[in-house]
């Protein structure tokens, strides 16, 4: 079988094992004495990799962009340091299942992160390009999960804050062996209570389900029932909460009245009677029954604001 490595290569293609510069040069293949012929460059080991990457971006800054000479080392680099894109996305690999994102997809997110890497690079200031290339990738990868895995949108300051308060519950549960209380996580970053509560609401927002989906519990081997709807296990908002509040504050301002003020607000808002009614059944006119509900009712006003 005829090895790859003697095969020609499209300057704007790259591929894996090298050949070296002084080789016959074939029918597309780059300028010789420029840069070696590489082929399979994906699969180049890593000391390798390293090696043609210092010389292929020392060439590059001397080639002139949009030449095919050009193309063939961009590309190449890509190709040959596409295992740091694999290493870096090998990190956010718990975040996929049941996300919507693909490990392909993030791979793909990531080599992004490693073209601007490379168009930026300067060799002359001595950085490894494997340390100065992975900020890059990483960054890449952050930003494509900030801006589009969220179910909800939430300011980019509350997104941020999310990871920051996942970090800090893990740290605070492994120290305290329980879940932290919001003070403690507040304490922990720095932060107010106000601050984390609004982290801890806006991070129900990176995922959602449908209201169509059954119950897990329903779901549950054994149980007989029947799968529900989640819709079907939501209450109905009830008006008279709202009341609730009004009612615990009232109450004990209408202990404090005397009887007859009390008899006169059941009267008129209990039995609805009507003023004229209430004042021919207390023996007194119309005009001092107002007069004593307007009276009733400013004392209360008062002390519900108060």
């Amino acid at each position: 079988m005829t090895p790859r490595s003697a095969a020609a290569v499209s300057p704007d293609r790259a591929t894996d094992h090298w050949i070296p510069a002084d080789a016959p040069a074939e029918e597309g293949a780059p300028p010789a004495g420029v840069l070696p012929r590489v082929e399979l460059a994906r699969e180049l080991p890593p000391t390798d990799a390293r090696e043609l990457s210092r010389l292929f971006l020392a060439r590059l800054r001397t080639l002139e962009e949009g030449t095919r000479a050009y193309q063939y080392a961009r590309n190449t680099l890509i190709e040959m340091n596409l295992s740091l894109v694999r290493y870096a996305a090998r990190r956010f690999r718990a975040r996929t299942p049941g996300g919507g994102t693909d490990m392909d997809d993030i791979v793909q997110v990531g080599t992004i992160g490693l073209i601007k890497a490379i168009d930026r690079y300067d060799p002359e200031r001595g950085a490894e390009f494997s340390t100065y290339a992975l900020p890059y990738i990483t960054g890449e990868i952050k930003r494509h999960f900030r801006d589009t895995t969220w179910a909800v949108h939430v300011p980019r300051r509350l997104q941020e804050l999310r990871t920051e308060l996942a970090k800090a519950q893990e740290a605070l549960t492994d120290e305290l062996n329980r879940a932290p209380t919001v003070r403690e996580v507040a304490r922990h970053l720095g932060l107010s209570e106000e601050e984390v509560i609004d982290g801890l609401v806006a991070a129900n927002g990176y995922t959602s389900g449908s209201l169509d989906l059954a119950c897990e519990e329903d779901e549950a081997p054994g149980t007989g029932r029947t799968p529900r709807a989640l819709a079907d296990r939501l209450g109905d908002t009830d008006p008279a909460m709202e009341l609730f509040e009004d009612f615990h504050t009232l109450a004990p301002l209408l202990r404090e009245l005397s009887e007859r003020d009390r008899l006169i607000l059941h009267m008129r808002f209990g039995r609805e009677k009507t003023q004229a009614q209430i004042g021919a059944e207390l023996g007194i006119s119309q005009m001092q029954v107002s007069r004593l509900l307007s009276r009733i009712l400013g004392r209360l006003r008062a002390g519900m604001l108060t």
